[in-house]
């Protein structure tokens, strides 16, 4: 095999992980348990909020220009996530320290619920943020549309 056919390969199985936790059933797997949220990469970056031009526009993401997207299997402003077990997995929470994240450009509504996981989830206008395993670098927006339940937010 070539060594482009086994990066070739690599992806697909990669996307195929990934993308096996995002269904529309709202715990992904049954399991409401938190498999990876509080370990990935992802659930320990700033979870300050601001805009960026992105493919798709002008879009929300974090403070180190991450994109943050919105789970349709939520309900906005319920105050709590569906997305646990290996759902979760594939979409960590965007989490924060603070009560108040830091925003930047962005004229929604930003709060705060208690995750799945028991850490502080940021919301925006009542929708819990999640961020894309798939996205590996700033200005990503490989969950945009995933299953038709991912999206990625306008500032507003």
């Amino acid at each position: 095999m070539t060594a482009t056919r086994i990066r070739a390969a690599l992806a697909a199985a990669l996307l195929a992980v990934a993308l096996a936790g995002c269904s529309s059933t709202p715990a992904g797997d049954g399991d409401d348990t938190p498999e990876a949220s509080g370990s990935t990469p992802a659930a320990t970056r700033r979870a300050a909020l601001m805009v960026a031009d992105s493919s798709l526009g002008e879009i929300v993401v974090d403070g180190e220009g991450m994109t943050v997207y919105m789970f349709d299997s939520d309900t906005q402003g319920a105050g709590a996530s569906t997305c646990g077990g290996q759902c979760a997995a594939n979409w960590p929470a965007v989490t924060t320290e603070s009560e108040a994240p830091a925003v930047e450009g962005v004229t929604g509504e930003v709060g705060t619920i208690t995750g799945v996981d028991g850490a502080t989830q940021v919301t925006l206008n009542g929708w819990p943020l999640y961020y894309f395993v798939g996205d590996t670098a700033v200005g990503d927006v490989k969950g945009q549309g995933v299953n038709g339940v991912w999206w990625v937010l306008t500032p507003d």
